[in-house]
């Protein structure tokens, strides 16, 4: 009899220690919830919760500062700490650091230092109970629920699709009592918008193929077919168009190429000069006869970043109803070294009439996005973005700080620019002089060349004075994101991967382009 109750005792012993499990609580049926606590300015005393954290506290009178005060010395900004069982309808609750509430627009930093903690903060709560296999958060608004939406959305994504074991995926809502609902759906949509780049440029390159990238987006925007036109070109129709450029990339690859055009009225006035909005779209570069090494080469499933962003951008627009119209369009290749590819040395015509000589058929974006500016100036924009993963040069230059911005336009910088302070996707202007264009116009045997005749120096630069060429409209802007291309560590927010930069930012200048009238 006392071998039975020890037995008994032992075995409850290791019951009341062995961790949680699902089948135990079963958290899928549970819920976590995320609080945000700010620093304490230089005169206050205490802690400084937001209003949420402050209501939940005194739901449990007064317990949640208790425990935080217990916790240790405060909380640090991005930093969470995990409380169970303080309340009845949230085993797990996050407590996670925003900084200081006084924190704001930094010229310095050049974004809204406040938004950017509150991502941050959210996203590592979010995180940690995704982690504790808790299937649905509710998120305090920390003071702005559009950037606690970003936050936890951003925060969340991860490319899994191909594996056995996956992440718990989490559903997040806004902590009742919250009037910011609105803001909060905006949020999401922001985000999602920029999960979906992150989504196409993550996948493999033998399964999204450019047949597959724009049939995805098809399927993306299906649900607004009443506001969007897809028209998915074949390459018949870019020899009819004379895309010289464009086809002399794809010409190596068995992959056919595919002229991805998108039509979004949504503006009250269908005749209102539309948004343009172009992305390059090589689903993989290998560089072609001027080979890239092996070394990294996997990360080149990612070169069609311009499409995938830009086409986020459009989806996300519908799904928004933006008042304005936008036209995107992405040239969908992939740049494969065969017998048919283009050589160095080789000259080719761009629709424009232009003759180019291909040095390095790894300076390859330049020549599809020539060939789609010279259509999009047929449309007379109200402005032409291209965005482009186009040059090393440019990691090298601003690493993954900022996207790089070319521009002819002033106007157009400014409103790139403003965009960027609020989403936290930061643009920097960068030259384009006369200097570079005479690096690119001075070739041997055509028009154009397509690599500066100095090769490597101002590598990024040359490359926009390439495009220009190719221009016609007063405002057009070139992006180029190579550097933002992967997150690594450098936004707390995003996970290690592909980041889907600068979609937001892209959401937001058209946002504020619908709304300036």
């Amino acid at each position: 009899m006392l071998v039975v109750r020890k037995a008994a005792q032992t075995a409850a012993r290791k019951h009341l220690c062995r961790p949680f499990s699902a089948s135990q609580t079963h958290l899928q049926e549970r819920k976590g919830l995320v609080l945000g606590v700010f620093e304490k300015e230089a005169e206050e005393g205490g802690l400084h919760l937001t209003q949420a954290a402050a209501s939940f506290d005194q739901t449990l009178s007064g317990k949640l500062s208790e425990l935080l005060k217990i916790a240790g010395p405060g909380l640090k900004k991005g930093k969470s700490r995990i409380f169970y069982g303080i309340h009845q309808d949230f085993p797990c609750v996050a407590v996670v650091g925003l900084g200081k509430d006084s924190e704001g627009i930094c010229g310095a930093e050049n974004w809204d230092t406040k938004k950017e903690n509150i991502r941050q903060a959210v996203s590592a709560g979010c995180q940690v109970l995704q982690d504790l296999e808790v299937n649905h958060v509710e998120v305090d608004d920390c003071g702005d629920a559009k950037s606690a939406a970003e936050g936890a959305v951003l925060g969340l994504f991860s490319y899994d699709q191909l594996k056995s074991k996956k992440k718990t995926r989490v559903t997040t809502q806004l902590h009742h009592g919250s009037a910011d609902v609105g803001d909060w759906k905006k949020g999401l949509a922001y985000a999602e918008g920029q999960n979906l780049a992150r989504f196409l440029m993550e996948a493999p390159a033998n399964h999204i193929t450019p047949t597959a990238f724009a049939n995805t987006i098809e399927e993306r925007v299906a649900p607004h077919a009443e506001r969007v036109t897809v028209n998915k070109r074949s390459k018949a129709w870019i020899e009819e168009q004379q895309m010289g450029a464009f086809l002399s990339v794809a010409r190596g690859s068995e992959e056919p190429p595919v002229f991805l055009e998108l039509h979004y009225n949504g503006a009250p006035d269908r005749k209102q000069p539309p948004l343009m909005l172009v992305g390059k779209g090589v689903t993989f570069d290998s560089g072609g006869i001027s080979l890239k090494p092996s070394q990294s080469m996997d990360a080149m499933r990612a070169d069609m970043g311009g499409a995938a962003t830009v086409c986020a951008s459009i989806v996300t627009a519908a799904a928004l109803k933006l008042p304005v119209n936008i036209i995107g369009l992405a040239p969908l290749c992939e740049n494969m070294p065969s017998g048919k590819a283009t050589k160095p040395g080789d000259v080719v015509t761009a629709k424009n009439g232009k003759t180019i000589q291909v040095d390095n058929t790894d300076a390859e974006g330049r020549l599809i996005l020539a060939d789609a500016l010279c259509y999009g100036n047929t449309f007379n924009p109200r402005a032409i973005v291209n965005v482009a993963t186009l040059t090393g040069a440019m990691d090298v230059a601003l690493g993954s700080a900022a996207t790089g911005v070319f521009t002819n336009s002033d106007w157009l910088w400014e409103q790139l620019h403003q965009a960027s302070v609020v989403t936290g996707d930061r643009v920097w202007r960068m030259p384009l002089f006369q200097h570079y264009t005479k690096q690119v116009t001075d070739s041997q045997l055509a028009d154009l060349n397509n690599i500066g005749k100095y090769s490597r120096s101002g590598g990024a630069c040359t490359a926009a004075a390439f495009l220009r060429e190719f221009v016609t409209a007063p405002h057009w802007a070139h992006l180029d994101i190579a550097g933002v291309m992967s997150n690594k560590d450098e936004v707390p927010y995003l996970r290690k991967g592909m980041s889907g930069r600068p979609t937001r930012t892209l959401v937001e200048f058209a946002a504020r382009l619908a709304h300036s009238g």
